[in-house]
């Protein structure tokens, strides 16, 4: 690959989300100079957040954009130079680590932090899509409270969507869980499915399929399918919480950076490092339990920290 370009940094960040953003706050601060990349998707999955009431500092609560401008702008006024452009490919052979950004420019590093995040996975119906922040979501946790004492649907069969329809349930009068299988064929484990049937607000539609999410403005129902009839029907709901998984965004780290069986990057317990010395991993792209923004923000902050840590450890030696 012939490169028109090639650069050296200190600290290299991937990613542009809470993670990604406080780890170039607090490298800036410890003037590691940090360079950061702001991916395919500027401000991550906040950017098609609607209203946050959840995270701190925001007591009247925050739209999910305005709040990654303010994490830029923090970035930024700290030092961190913050760049467009997509990681596209990388090379972790030696101590000097290399990124390739839009398959042309290439960036050597000393440091890097991977705050990819990850993506949530869809249906994939137009409704759905254009619904998505006006009663669409791919987080209960997230969104719920805005839904409390009101009829909700969510779709999923695997534990996440068997925890996030229990959340629901404490703040939902009911709860719409529609499950494309029949019992036999639910992909969570046996205590979680029976914790969803024992609830007395869950209600379960077997063999199930969403055609198509009803509103025009806002949610207002979703119209599901039996996968054995095809007979139709229409639920009445105000809210519609997909919750099929995430998919981490690490492709392109897979022949480097050790990572568990659905891709997301393992690190050391008790911080950031990645297998690889000098690389490091923050937020959604290594944390599949929690995801939120909150969490993601102090995993950056941990990765910045070892990455300084790191680097004073280089320049000593």
């Amino acid at each position: 690959m012939q490169n028109k370009e090639t650069e050296k940094v200190h600290c290299l960040i991937i990613g542009s989300g809470p993670a990604g953003y406080t780890a170039a706050i607090y490298a800036a601060r410890a003037n590691i100079k940090p360079v950061l990349y702001q991916g395919i998707q500027p401000g991550g999955q906040l950017t098609i957040t609607t209203e946050v009431e959840n995270y701190p500092g925001y007591a009247d609560g925050v739209q999910g954009p305005e709040m990654m401008i303010d994490f830029e702008k923090q970035a930024k006024r700290m030092g961190a130079d913050i760049r467009y452009g997509l990681a596209t490919k990388v090379d972790f052979t030696g101590p000097v680590h290399k990124v390739w950004i839009d398959e042309e420019k290439l960036i050597e590093a000393d440091a890097v932090i991977i705050a990819t995040g990850a993506s949530a996975k869809w249906l994939n119906l137009e409704s759905e899509q254009r619904l998505n922040g006006y009663g669409v979501s791919a987080c209960a946790v997230c969104d719920g409270f805005f839904f409390r004492n009101k009829e909700v649907a969510i779709v999923g069969a695997g534990d996440t969507a068997c925890e996030e329809a229990l959340y629901l349930s404490k703040l939902c009068s009911t709860v719409h869980m529609i499950v494309r299988k029949d019992e036999n064929g639910m992909r969570a484990s046996k205590v979680m499915q029976d914790r969803v049937k024992n609830a007395a607000n869950i209600k379960i539609y077997w063999n199930s399929e969403t055609v198509e999410v009803i509103g025009e403005h806002r949610v207002e129902g979703v119209k599901i399918k039996s996968t054995k009839t095809n007979e139709e029907q229409i639920i009445t709901v105000n809210a519609f919480f997909v919750a099929i998984g995430h998919e981490p965004n690490s492709a392109i780290f897979k022949d480097w950076i050790n990572m568990d069986e659905a891709g997301y990057i393992k690190t050391i317990a008790g911080s950031s490092k990645t297998n690889i010395a000098g690389v490091f991993a923050a937020g959604d792209v290594q944390d599949k339990i929690y995801r939120q923004a909150v969490t993601a923000a102090g995993s950056g902050c941990m990765a910045a920290l070892d990455a300084e840590r790191y680097l004073g450890e280089l320049n000593a030696g």
